[in-house]
């Protein structure tokens, strides 16, 4: 046997997987199984530690200038989201009586208001309905001889009626001795459906409490000491690549931030032009309609059309050209923001495709539900900061523009 052969049959075993190869790649494919299905179980919970990560990052540059006015960290943190909730609770008490008012009058003025709405399309589709008239004479002749035929077979049916009658009546004779209904099953019956009803309620209320405390205790403790979570996570990096990790966590961060400013600018502009444009027209509610655009703008796409719903009801009870008069109005203000308001914003802002969004958006509200349609423009955008400094610049070689880097220089 030659030497060569004896040192390939040597080397052999080491070229192949050996026993604890084979384990050690079984308990990490084991282990991001789990962990994907820990994630999935929990994809609320996790879409709220973000939105509260995306809160606290913007609110600390809020805590940063109340830290030179000599305010503690957590102190100016609880301040603001304190101030916020205030100002969210103020607008609420502010409109819900408007709302609740006019939702009152508008149960009650919509039998007027459809009568209205019938007569306004027959006058001005009576001119359609009398060139329709001709073409609806034959009809209406076949239509009186089937009527004749049915008047002249009437008296069978009546015999037909009359039996059939009779066979009822001699049926409910023998079969009279049912038993009667116990009151008692029908009171337990409508106190088991308002349990259920009572808990469906009570549970859901009290886990939209508890993801809104989840959401502002997060945002407080991020916005108190962020440079806590950003040193937690600069442990998971090696010492070799660790600034390059921080740059990339600063430039994700700057444009979480800079995406939520942009979302509550556009909220302020479409809730103020809205409220004026209601008034101008003259539609009850104006300020209250308003402030429901205002935060409906914060939903893609489905967002704009709820906001649209309410107002046009409001005009409908005065008459439909008025409503037809929002319509045209809404449609006006959210084409002026998909191409004056949205254009400045972006220049600022994400710099993400189009396409991409819209994809993003559908994948991730199919998927996640309503809280991933909410936050699938950030989620995307913490996806492309990393690919576009470690993989198109650093590996490629491209150069592609970051937004954030820009603050850092």
């Amino acid at each position: 046997m030659t030497p060569t052969k004896t040192a390939s049959r040597r080397s052999a075993p080491g070229n192949g997987w050996r026993a604890r190869d084979v384990l050690m790649a079984a308990v990490i494919v084991a282990g991001v199984y789990l962990a994907l299905q820990i994630l999935w179980v929990g994809r609320s919970v996790f879409l709220l530690g973000f939105l509260g990560v995306l809160f606290g990052i913007v609110l600390s540059s809020g805590v940063d200038r109340l830290e030179r006015l000599r305010i503690p960290r957590g102190l100016g943190a609880a301040i603001i989201v304190l101030s916020l909730l205030g100002l969210l609770v103020g607008l609420g008490a502010l409109a819900a009586p408007q709302i609740s008012r006019q939702m009152r009058d508008l149960r009650e003025r919509i039998p007027q208001a459809a009568q209205q709405v019938r007569g306004w399309a027959e006058e001005r589709l009576g001119g359609v309905a009398e060139a329709l008239q001709p073409s609806a004479a034959p009809q209406g002749g076949q239509e009186g001889k089937a009527g004749q035929q049915s008047g002249e077979q009437a008296p069978g049916a009546e015999k037909s009626d009359s039996q059939a009658g009779s066979q009822q009546g001699g049926t409910q004779e023998s079969g009279g001795q049912k038993p009667a209904p116990n009151p008692g099953d029908g009171i337990t019956q409508q106190l088991g459906a308002m349990g259920k009803t009572f808990f469906s309620i009570f549970s859901s209320t009290l886990s939209a409490l508890a993801g809104i405390l989840v959401l502002i205790f997060v945002s407080i403790f991020v916005a108190s000491d962020p440079g806590l979570y950003h040193r937690g996570l600069m442990h998971l990096f090696p010492h070799s690549v660790r600034p390059r990790a921080g740059e990339v966590l600063s430039a994700t961060a700057t444009t979480l931030r800079r995406w939520l400013v942009m979302q509550l600018v556009a909220m302020v502009v479409i809730g103020v032009v809205t409220t004026v444009a209601l008034l101008v027209l003259g539609i009850p509610g104006a300020i209250a309609l308003g402030i429901i655009a205002g935060f409906l703008e914060f939903i893609p796409y489905v967002g704009p059309i709820l906001s649209a719903v309410p107002a046009i009801a409001m005009a409908l009870t005065d008459s439909p050209d008025k409503a037809i008069y929002v319509v045209i109005a809404y449609i006006a203000i959210q084409q002026l923001e998909g191409l004056v308001l949205q254009p400045m914003l972006m220049k600022e802002g994400l710099e993400l495709p189009p396409v991409l969004t819209i994809l993003g958006q559908a994948l991730f509200s199919i998927v996640l539900g309503f809280l991933g349609l909410l936050l699938a423009v950030p989620l995307i955008a913490t996806v492309m900061i990393p690919i576009k400094m470690l993989y198109v610049r650093d590996v490629v070689g491209d150069e592609v523009t970051v937004p954030g880097e820009d603050e850092d220089d």
